[in-house]
């Protein structure tokens, strides 16, 4: 920090309000009082400054002196932040722990990352090369899961003069000189960037390949693409957080960031214990080691939880520059939108719907623009995918928070109370969520798993569609007034909504589906429904097909089938036929 720069003249909660220089800037970071309290300048009227304090504002009074420290609000990117648990504002929570306790005091001033460790740095790039910002100099093993780039910063360049050979290093230890014209420029691990600013890149490029997350209901009928946005709306209880949990264990990211923005403080914990514990499937190591955690609870102070959502953001920006797929669970927007709307109140500004303030729709915005699949500054090719979870109050999605977020991402999964109710998970309503993305991902399937998806898929959501408006009618009338046609349809509606899109995320083999498997499964079934309608129109009986032992297979081969033996589905395709011939010959 520098000499003091102001004097705080008034308090209002977080909101503090001083007088002093006039060459302060908006978006400054500054330290409020004698304990250095962590604020950011985001008013200016002539000399008098507002700030918004990301502590606890408690005792300060007028008097007291604001320090400034001529950058912006930034986060610190270096190896160290794979498995790392930050708050809002990138204070490690785990060394605050360990030095002070349970409870985070007011001024703690500790790096954000690990200075004294020593990271084993390689080498890549030679000495006389003229590099531009966000060339590549060399590679950390940072996890044993992870290989990071060390790169440079995007606005340095110059000519290599000199590189640290093969060998360990820390963050703030110099392992790159550049000659830019004549000016000697040292360049270290340790770069930081301000969040409210996107890091810069060459070019966006088409987003045509599916987030694979091995969850038939958004895989299957409602895909997201890596550098997509997707919104996870619900009320509580709905299964968000473990929805959340399974995207993060199984979707094909390279790196996830997981942002716990004004929840709960059990929840919160919940998932600071569960996700050390989680396994990687994909090579049995821990979770943790590719994921990056930023916990803002709901009882820390409102101003963090809005840096938290730019403080993620940002990390993942940085692990994109190095060409890996990154996902975010923001968790939860609504928690943020609640944030802005007291900071707003606090300054006096005019309120708009519901309280929140007018700039709300711009903020949501800039947030998912922030995604997408884009080609970097040193020529690989990354993603940012954001999946942000809405807290409708009551679970009312015509609320603005909701109604804002569904203009800003192209997959909505909406999740149902009833469906909850019923222990059916994930509990994504499929007549009221949707994706912008199906002709995106249509090539992607049809060239891996050689199958026309798109039509599958539209006939499966014909039948679920049909039997929503049947059921309707049966709950007036009761099943028994339907034609044979139409019950075929509610069997096989159940077939593929407890069938298939019901899904078991603590059962070993159903947790996780191939997307060879899920569209073998979509076949079956609709194998099962076009038998069956020819037969029914041959005079058969409902009851005789819904007696067919075949059912019990199709209800059960989630379960039953293991991702690596497929050939089980080809046995029960070929129970199917037989058991369909026999019932067809009684009717010829």
């Amino acid at each position: 920090m520098t000499d003091a720069i102001g004097v705080v003249s008034r308090v209002n909660g977080p909101v503090v309000h001083a007088r002093g220089s006039m060459q302060v800037r908006m978006g400054e970071l500054v330290g409020v009082g004698e304990d250095h309290l962590v604020g950011e300048v985001i008013g200016l009227n002539n000399d008098i400054m507002t700030i918004q304090v990301y502590e606890e504002t408690s005792g300060l009074t007028p008097g007291s002196p604001v320090f400034g420290t001529g950058a912006p609000l930034s986060v610190e990117l270096a190896p160290g932040l794979l498995g790392g648990i930050f708050d809002g504002i990138q204070r490690p929570l785990t060394v605050i722990e360990a030095k002070f306790g349970e409870f985070i005091n007011r001024g703690i001033q500790l790096p954000s990352l690990d200075r004294e460790k020593k990271w084993h740095f390689v080498p890549s790039a030679a000495v006389g090369d003229s590099l531009e910002g966000g060339a590549t100099l060399g590679s950390v093993q940072e996890t044993i899961l992870v290989n990071t780039k060390t790169m440079l910063p995007p606005d340095v360049k110059g000519r290599l003069a000199w590189l640290a050979p093969e060998g360990d290093y820390t963050i703030e230890e110099t392992i790159a000189r550049l000659d830019d014209a004549g000016q000697q420029r040292e360049v270290s691990m340790l770069q930081r960037w301000p969040v409210r600013f996107p890091r810069p890149i060459k070019e966006r490029l088409e987003k045509n390949t599916p987030l694979i997350t091995g969850q038939r209901i958004l895989d299957s009928f409602f895909p997201i693409v890596k550098g997509g946005t997707a919104a996870i709306p619900g009320g509580f209880g709905t299964g968000k957080t473990i929805t959340q949990h399974q995207i993060a264990k199984w979707a094909d990211a390279d790196i996830v960031v997981y942002i716990g923005c004004g929840e709960r403080g059990n929840e919160i914990t919940e998932v600071l214990q569960e996700f050390p514990k989680l396994i990687d499937p994909r090579n049995g190591r821990p979770l943790i080691e590719r994921t990056v955690i930023i916990a803002n609870t709901s009882n820390m102070q409102v101003a963090a939880r809005d840096a938290s959502i730019y403080t993620g953001i940002t990390m993942a920006e940085y692990f994109r520059d190095m060409g890996f797929a990154v996902a975010i669970m923001a968790d939860s927007t609504s928690r943020w939108a609640e944030a802005m709307r007291e900071i707003s109140g606090r300054l006096g500004e005019m309120p708009a719907q519901e309280g929140y303030p007018a700039y709300l729709s711009s903020r949501l915005a800039e947030f998912y623009e922030r995604a997408g699949r884009t080609r970097n500054l040193n020529d690989t090719e990354g993603s940012v995918t954001v999946i942000g979870a809405v807290s409708p109050p009551g679970g009312d999605f015509s609320e603005p928070v909701t109604q804002l977020t569904k203009q800003y991402t192209r997959v909505f999964w909406a999740l149902d109370k009833s469906l909850a109710a019923a222990r059916h998970f994930p509990s994504i309503n499929w007549l009221t969520s949707y994706s912008e993305y199906i002709d995106s991902v249509s090539n992607w399937w049809r060239s891996h798993t050689n199958q026309d998806w798109r039509s599958i898929r539209a006939r499966a959501m014909e039948l679920l569609t049909e039997e929503d408006h049947l059921n309707q009618i049966v709950r007036l009338v009761g099943p028994d007034a339907l034609p044979d046609e139409q019950r075929l349809v509610l069997e096989t509606a159940h077939l593929l909504t407890t069938g298939f899109l019901q899904q078991n995320a603590l059962d070993p083999v159903d947790t996780y589906a191939f997307p060879e498997k899920q569209i073998a499964m979509l076949k079956l079934i609709l194998r099962f429904h076009e038998r069956a309608e020819a037969i029914v129109k041959h005079g058969a009986v409902i009851t005789d097909v819904q007696k067919l032992p075949v059912i019990h297979d199709l209800l059960r081969m989630k379960a039953d089938v293991p991702n690596d033996n497929l050939a089980l589905l080809d046995k029960i395709g070929q129970d199917l036929e037989e058991q369909m011939d026999k019932l067809e010959a009684r009717y010829k």
